[in-house]
């Protein structure tokens, strides 16, 4: 099996959350409030996590990548990246929250339609991002720059790092779990998901259970 980084295993769960969207809004059933609803709430969920990683990366994963030899050049891309993919992502919040409001028929192919752009210039990112950075991040993961890096990640409220994790690990193959869990002891894994993720598993899991 091979060796995968927490941040793979990260955009694993944006690849699986997209692709769990598109498929949801091919088969939305027009008129269905309590959908849309449903819908919406787990958009939510995405959306913050999509922000707060892209944003995070600019603020704190690439001055550590710099730090360790990744060009400037290329985060300066990543970056642009970012920038394209944030458009996408404003464009489908807005596509969302009118499926939300109406629950017809003409706003699901809307969002469908913005999902599928941002399912694609997401996934182009992601898969980008992994071909230049995933061995930098494996070949340098004892680091110190990299070990301060994912304790400035870590600097989150403990109902976000449950959130988190219920997120990251929901649908998870086992490589990507063993990216996750690795640095964190079992018995502190299970309290984070827990007690801090039941939001996430109560309210957004369901969503994909329908």
């Amino acid at each position: 099996m091979g060796e995968m980084s927490m941040n793979k295993a990260i955009h694993a769960a944006f690849r699986r959350d997209l692709g769990r969207f598109v498929d949801a809004l091919e088969r939305f059933p027009a008129g269905s409030r309590q959908r849309a609803q449903q819908l919406a709430t787990a958009w939510a969920n995405f959306d913050e996590q999509l922000t707060r990683h892209h944003e995070g990366e600019h603020e704190i994963a690439w001055p550590a990548l710099e730090s360790i030899g990744v060009s400037h050049d290329v985060l300066t891309q990543m970056d642009a990246e970012h920038d394209t993919m944030a458009a996408a992502l404003t464009a489908t919040r807005g596509a969302m929250a009118s499926l939300r409001r109406t629950a017809s028929a003409e706003d699901a192919a809307a969002a469908l339609t913005a999902m599928r752009e941002l399912q694609r210039v997401t996934v182009q990112h992601l898969d980008h991002e992994e071909a230049e950075i995933e061995p930098v991040y494996l070949q340098n993961q004892d680091s110190a720059a990299l070990k301060a890096m994912g304790r400035q990640f870590a600097k989150v409220s403990p109902s976000q790092g449950g959130t988190f994790f219920a997120w990251v690990t929901d649908g998870a193959a086992p490589e990507e779990l063993t990216a996750v869990t690795s640095g964190i002891p079992k018995p502190v894994f299970t309290v984070i998901t827990g007690l801090f993720g039941r939001t996430y598993r109560r309210t957004v899991a369901p969503v994909w259970r329908s």
